[in-house]
């Protein structure tokens, strides 16, 4: 549903996206980790048509290339910025009777499809409010519901628990849960208890570059160096710490034994082997008569290895390399010289330098009629020069 391949986007010196790739399946549900700054925003703008890229081989949505095809992108899915974008001066249902035109939804079954993402979303009793009186949370639920409105096949949420207290977020994570039987749905945030519970599979940014992609379990095991945990012990014994790590240390399957501090009357180990080994470690305790205060299984958590993985203590799957300005990490020129609808070519292709071309989603820049799905020249004359109606 998503091929994201080579993506780069540069804001003038700062590389904001560093030569990303991923895909995502139909039906998957995958979180975008990153800390602020990261490029997660700035992937989901390219993805959602609201932003071109500065340069890349592949970025399409439902099987509509972003670039190319940018209004059927725009229809196949549903975008929740992370600054909702609604009217306060409307009610509920007059912003999504708007939403729904703007849609082109047949009139009959619009009312009834509002009542629906309405009430999917925990708002059908606040349908005569107006929004510009809505609490935080219940104007993220409203947005939430302009972008179900279409029922597209793909959901981008940016954010979608930002500013809400605990119990929003809760309720917030259910629906994106239930969301996921229906839509493919790509969903950021840098608070990793909400990807953690919300995404089976994360993918995580580090100053515009991925890191690491694969299920959690799986990213911790490699993040940890094929560590899946171990075990944690905590006993009060005649014999010295080095005699007993000796001992458990003989156990099968048992790799390592690292020995703690001691607290109390207790000396403590850590147990790094395969598997679960608390059953035979158990078992060596009562046959030697220890004393045990603590025996448990501690699992490397993705928030403690991404937090090392950020601040650098932890290697990535790639030795990320220093980004400059002069040797950028990705050349302009680099994506392919295809042309576009009405024999544009790229930004950045070769022979374009003397004209640059930006996509303008205001519907009244140079005429109302212009399709907004093609980039158009910054050179170009304004209409007051060349069209004999605008009064010039």
């Amino acid at each position: 549903m998503i091929e994201v391949q080579d993506l780069t986007r540069r804001f003038g010196p700062l590389i904001a996206v560093d030569g990303l790739s991923f895909r995502v399946e139909r039906g998957e549900v995958v979180g975008f980790l990153g800390p602020n700054g990261a490029g997660k925003t700035t992937t989901m703008r390219i993805l959602s048509g609201y932003l071109p890229a500065t340069s890349a081989g592949t970025v399409a949505v439902a099987g509509h290339d972003v670039l190319r095809d940018s209004m059927a992108v725009r229809r196949s899915i549903g975008y929740l910025p992370e600054s909702v974008p609604l009217y306060p001066e409307l009610r509920v249902e007059e912003m999504m009777r708007f939403q729904g035109k703007l849609h082109r939804l047949e009139r009959r079954a619009l009312r009834t499809r509002i009542d629906e993402v309405l009430e999917r979303v925990g708002v059908l009793d606040r349908s005569r409010q107006l929004v510009g009186t809505l609490s935080r949370g219940l104007k993220q639920r409203v947005g939430l519901a302009v972008a179900l409105l279409p029922d597209p096949e793909v959901l981008i949420l940016d954010e979608p628990t930002s500013g809400l207290d605990p119990i929003q977020r809760r309720e917030v994570r259910r629906l994106v849960a239930e969301l996921s039987d229906q839509h493919t749905v790509l969903l950021s945030s840098h608070i990793l208890a909400e990807i953690e519970t919300m995404a089976p599979r994360v993918v995580i940014l580090h100053e515009g570059r991925k890191v690491a992609d694969g299920d959690q379990s799986s990213i911790i095991e490699s993040l940890s160096g094929g560590a899946a945990g171990h075990v944690s012990l905590e006993a009060a014994a005649a014999a010295e710490p080095d005699r007993m790590a000796e001992l458990i240390g003989s156990l099968p399957g048992v790799a390592r034994v690292e020995v703690g501090e001691r607290v109390g009357i207790h000396h403590s180990f850590s147990v790094f082997g395969e598997g679960d080994l608390r059953e035979d470690v158990g078992a060596l305790a009562m046959t030697q008569g220890w004393a045990l205060r603590e025996l448990t299984w501690k699992r490397p958590s993705l928030e403690e290895l991404f937090t090392r993985l950020v601040i650098g203590t932890l290697d990535a799957e790639e030795e990320p390399v220093p980004r400059s300005v002069a040797e950028p990490a990705v050349e302009v020129s680099s994506a392919p010289d295809l042309p576009l609808a009405g024999g544009e070519l790229p930004l950045g292709a070769p022979g374009t330098s003397a004209q640059k071309t930006i996509y303008s989603l205001n519907p009244f820049d140079r005429g109302a009629s212009r399709d907004l799905s093609k980039p158009v020249s910054v050179d170009d004359p304004s209409p007051a020069e060349d069209d004999p109606e605008s009064g010039a």
